[in-house]
C-alpha cells in the first residue's frame, strides 16, 4: 500500500498543464484506448453518462478550429491526440434518454426507475433546479464531463502521458463549426470544453499549490 500512494503521488506530481508538445511523439492506439476507457467507467450525476468525446485527429480539422480556440492555439497541431467533449442537451436528456439509461444500460429494475426519476426531478427542478434554462442544463451537464477528463488527464499521467484542459475557445463558435462538420446534432449535444494529450517538448517547473492548512478544514 504505501508503494501504491508513492505512485499516485508522484503520477500527480509529474502531471501538469502541458504547454508545448513534441510533433513527433505519438501516443500509441492501445495507451490511447486505454485513456479513453478510463473516462468512459468515470462517475456521473446519477449515472446519466451526458458526454461524447470527440477525438479530432484530422490536421485540416485541427487547423480549421485552431482560429476559435486561442487556448489549444499552441497546441493543436503538435499534440498526438485532441478531444472535444460535448454535453448533453437539455432536450437530449428527457425521461426517455434517462429511462434507457437506468433500464437499458444500468439494468435498473422498473420500480427503482420509478422511484430514481422522482428523485432526479426533485433534483433537477428543486435542489440544483438544472431546468430553470438550457444554459443552466448545460452548466450541469458539463460538469459531468469534467469528472471524466479529470479521470483520463490522471490515467495518462500514470503511463507517462501529458494532457491540458482547455477552456479558452468561443463556445458558440466552435459549437456551429462542428456542428456544420456534421459531427454532433446541435438540438443533442453542445461543447463543453477541449483537452490535449501526448508528450511534452519543456521541461516545467516545480509543482505549486497553496499549503494544506488552507485548503482543508476539518470539523469533528
Amino acid at each position: 500500500m504505501p508503494d501504491t500512494k508513492q505512485t499516485v503521488l508522484e503520477a500527480f506530481h509529474r502531471r501538469y498543464a502541458c504547454k508545448k508538445y513534441d510533433p513527433a511523439k505519438k501516443i500509441s492506439r492501445e495507451d490511447f484506448e486505454f485513456i479513453l476507457e478510463t473516462g468512459r467507467l468515470s462517475p456521473s450525476s446519477f449515472g446519466l453518462e451526458p458526454w461524447r468525446f470527440l477525438v479530432i485527429q484530422n490536421p485540416a480539422l485541427r487547423a480549421e478550429l485552431k482560429p476559435l480556440a486561442w487556448g489549444a492555439a499552441d497546441k493543436i497541431m503538435d499534440c498526438s491526440h485532441f478531444i472535444v467533449f460535448l454535453a448533453r442537451t437539455q432536450a437530449a436528456m428527457q425521461p426517455d434518454y434517462r429511462h434507457k439509461m437506468w433500464s437499458g444500460v444500468h439494468h435498473i429494475p422498473p420500480h427503482i426507475v420509478e422511484m430514481r426519476e422522482g428523485f432526479f426531478q426533485q433534483f433537477a427542478e428543486h435542489n440544483f433546479r438544472i431546468t430553470e434554462s438550457p444554459r443552466t442544463f448545460h452548466d450541469w451537464a458539463s460538469k459531468q464531463s469534467y469528472i471524466a477528463l479529470a479521470n483520463m488527464m490522471t490515467a495518462a499521467a500514470f503511463i507517462g502521458i501529458d494532457s491540458t484542459p482547455i477552456e479558452g475557445f468561443r463556445q458558440e463558435e466552435v459549437n456551429a463549426f462542428l456542428a456544420a462538420k456534421g459531427l454532433f446534432d446541435p438540438a443533442e449535444y453542445r461543447v463543453s470544453l477541449m483537452a490535449a494529450f501526448g508528450y511534452r517538448n519543456e521541461e516545467p517547473r516545480a509543482k505549486t499549490r497553496l499549503p494544506m492548512e488552507e485548503i482543508v478544514q476539518w470539523v469533528e
